[in-house]
């Protein structure tokens, strides 16, 4: 490639992802300030909380600032199949439309989620592994099978003419993954040889993590001994991305003798996708819900959604009752075979309650017998940076505390980094990271079918609402300013009686009848200051007889004598 010209930079940006475990995506760009072709690496998406998000269903970065800048955006290139990494792409590629680039499996997962939101499959071209490469604009990139726990995870090799980089992605030192590529030294060896790595940016996520990560292949024999000495019907959950996990657990349940049945949209979807793409192969023979009703308890095992408690999901239908004809009993076994998510921990504790109810024997994670997790420990991710020694490492994916320890990791190795957040331009051109820029790194909400910014207030306004409770105040006025009969109010969210006994509808009608007679003909004829006081003596009365100040809508109707 040419050498750099003088006064071109090669910048980073994350919009998502850095500073936090989700909704990764991370722009490139190199040439004069203000005018660099731009790359976007991944566009994931987050999962609301009820407590700040209530309602949403997807929360995803803000891309305003490319969309800014489209005549500058040369592609999209994503690393793999979560939905941290792929889920955005068909919310909001129609405000990008430029070309998608992944390999096989995570472009198939990618093709089914477009044509569902009725999008262009052709959108998203296939591509293969190193030594392929993509040019775009004055970047080469190539995808670096990486282990993870989803097939044909990569990392990507980023030529650029002021250095090469090596975008991590999210992985994992797995020599022996069942399923997908196994991690290789020497391929990363080859890839810092041929060139000097000139920034690393890293997957941060196990930082804290001291000992090295262990192998999917290790899982075998203590899941098959636990399903084996389980009396009852089994219920196994897990991320339905993990393939191998899947694959590992079915053939656990098949050598205790037990019968698959798989439950759950997400995980029949994943094993679809996997043996379309060839990356899955002798899957065990399992069954629909249908059959495993006939199937003995002993001899039957589910594998199914809902590792995190979604309430939708088939682990929470299970807990709170029949699920598709299947119900849990007393002496049958569920095990969780994943890690709860930070944020997600009173979700499942919900299910964990319901099934323990039930009588149910619940196995989890803490003891690390049936869980491996996909991403780099602390021990690994040092062998990644003697691997490729790079002259500075950018964390990502992963809360600040991540990335500030991952900072640390890498100074004490003499490497030069930088914690690099949300918004945050850095200047890769020199011998170390330099923040240039910082720009709004908003994040914009499904809301049904609708995209909402983050500070439109809608969600705000929700919260309010579930905090305080609303009344509804009618009044009729005719054209001289009159009120035609007394105001009445309807109450939502608040409690039907208020101090003494009283009804809290009748105690607001009274108080905003005498206010009504009292107004001056000035104030009824002013419907916007006539609504402010209305709401005012609505707000006082409520806390007078509830404790609580509401939200008020006041719908004023002025009857002319036409």
């Amino acid at each position: 490639m040419a050498p750099s010209k003088t006064g071109e930079r090669l910048i980073y940006l994350p919009l998502g992802g850095a500073g936090e475990i989700g909704m990764n995506a991370y722009v490139y760009g190199y040439g004069l300030p203000g005018k660099e072709r731009l790359i976007l690496v991944d566009l994931g998406v987050a999962f609301p909380d009820m407590d700040g998000s209530p309602g949403v269903d997807l929360i995803m970065a803000d891309i305003s600032w490319l969309t800014a800048r489209l005549d500058r955006l040369e592609a999209i290139f994503i690393t793999h199949g979560h939905e941290d990494h792929l889920g955005g792409l068909p919310h909001l590629w129609s405000q990008l439309k430029k070309p998608v680039y992944a390999r096989a499996f995570t472009a198939t997962l990618g093709r089914m989620k477009m044509e569902e939101a009725g999008l262009a499959r052709d959108a998203i071209r296939t591509v293969k592994p190193r030594p392929e490469v993509i040019t775009a604009g004055p970047f080469e990139v190539q995808f670096v099978p990486v282990s993870h726990s989803i097939p044909e995870s990569a990392a990507l090799v980023i030529d650029t003419p002021a250095g090469r980089i090596v975008h991590s992605g999210d992985f994992k030192l797995d020599r022996n993954p069942i399923v997908g590529e196994a991690w290789d030294d020497a391929a990363f060896e080859a890839i810092a040889a041929e060139r000097p790595i000139k920034a690393l940016m890293c997957d941060s996520t196990n930082v804290f993590s001291p000992l090295p990560g262990r192998s999917e292949s290790t899982l075998g024999v203590p899941l098959s001994e636990l399903i084996a000495r389980s009396s009852g019907m089994v219920v196994a959950t897990t991320f339905a991305s993990n393939v191998a996990r899947l694959k590992t657990l079915a053939e656990a349940g098949r050598s205790a003798g037990r019968t698959i049945c798989l439950l759950g949209r997400a995980m029949k979807k994943m094993v679809l996708a996997g043996e379309e793409s060839g990356v899955l192969q002798g899957f065990p023979r399992h069954i629909g819900p249908e059959d495993a009703q006939e199937v003995p308890r002993k001899n039957l095992m589910l594998i199914v959604t809902g590792s995190q408690g979604e309430r939708r999901a088939a682990s929470a239908q299970l807990a709170r009752g029949k699920y598709l004809g299947l119900e849990m009993r007393e002496g049958d076994t569920f095990l969780f075979s994943s890690k709860t998510i930070p944020g997600n921990e009173r979700e499942v504790l919900k299910v964990v309650n319901a099934l323990s109810e039930k009588g149910v024997t619940i196995v989890d994670d803490s003891n690390g017998k049936y869980h491996v997790s996909g991403h780099a420990n602390r021990p690994d991710l040092e062998h990644v940076h003697r691997l490729l020694l790079p002259d500075m490492v950018l964390p990502m994916h992963g809360e600040h505390r991540h990335l500030r320890e991952h900072v640390k990791l890498a100074n004490d190795a003499g490497i030069a980094a930088l914690v690099a957040t949300n918004g945050m331009m850095i200047d890769l051109t020199g011998e170390a990271p330099k923040v240039v820029d910082r720009i709004e790194a908003g994040r914009v909400y499904l809301d049904g079918s609708v995209l909402i910014g983050a500070m439109d207030g809608v969600v705000r306004d929700r919260i309010r609402l579930a905090l305080n409770g609303h009344v509804t105040v009618t009044l009729i006025v005719d054209e001289d300013g009159e009120a035609l009969g007394e105001p009445w109010v309807d109450t939502m969210g608040l409690p039907a009686k208020g101090r003494g006994g009283r009804d809290l509808a009748e105690v607001l009608e009274a108080d905003l009848t005498a206010f009504v007679a009292a107004a001056g003909r000035k104030l009824m004829g002013d419907d916007d200051k006539l609504e402010e006081a209305l709401k005012r003596a609505v707000r006082q009365v409520a806390m007078e007889a509830i404790g609580k100040k509401p939200e008020v809508t006041v719908v004023i109707s002025r009857l002319s004598a036409e």
